[in-house]
């Protein structure tokens, strides 16, 4: 079954200056809760391009699962997207937009993936694959706020 999950988050800061922060592979384990391990396994330099494979390993209830991903899309600073070639997942296709707002940039984020093992990758994901994933991302909203800052609230009149 394939699921999508979808988040948006504007940040106060130009387009440009957030694609560049992701743009850079390294700065994914700066985004990744600490107690998922997150390690890059490519050499760097790592160049982003359309092409581009990157190797990371990332621990899932303790154990080290490889993750490596390709780069098919990358249209600076609009968009890119990510695959997992290899991972825990059945299918991952994650696709990253940035887009000028009046304030700052919205980040979007769509991803679309599916569990391995039928059904009883459904319950995995019942069970505990959608909240870890709604954490995962729960921290890079903070991360974030933390690294960009926050778009100011207007006043109510």
């Amino acid at each position: 079954m394939l699921r999508v999950l979808e988040m948006e988050q504007e940040v106060p800061r130009p387009r440009d200056e957030v694609f560049a922060y992701f743009d850079r592979p390294e700065n994914l384990s700066d985004l990744t809760p600490p107690e998922m391990g997150f390690e890059t396994l490519t050499p760097p330099p790592l160049l982003m391009h359309t092409g581009a494979l990157i190797d990371y390993v990332v621990r899932i209830g303790g154990i080290g699962v490889r993750w490596t991903s390709l780069i098919p899309v990358y249209e600076p600073p609009d968009r890119f997207v990510d695959v997992q070639l290899r991972g825990p997942y059945s299918y991952w296709h994650h696709e990253h937009t940035f887009r000028e707002t009046g304030s700052g940039t919205l980040i979007g984020d769509v991803i679309s993936y599916a569990m391995p093992l039928g059904p009883l990758g459904d319950l995995a994901h019942a069970l505990f694959v959608r909240r870890r994933l709604e954490r995962i991302f729960a921290y890079r909203r903070r991360r974030m706020v933390e690294i960009f800052g926050t778009i100011p609230q207007k006043k109510q009149e």
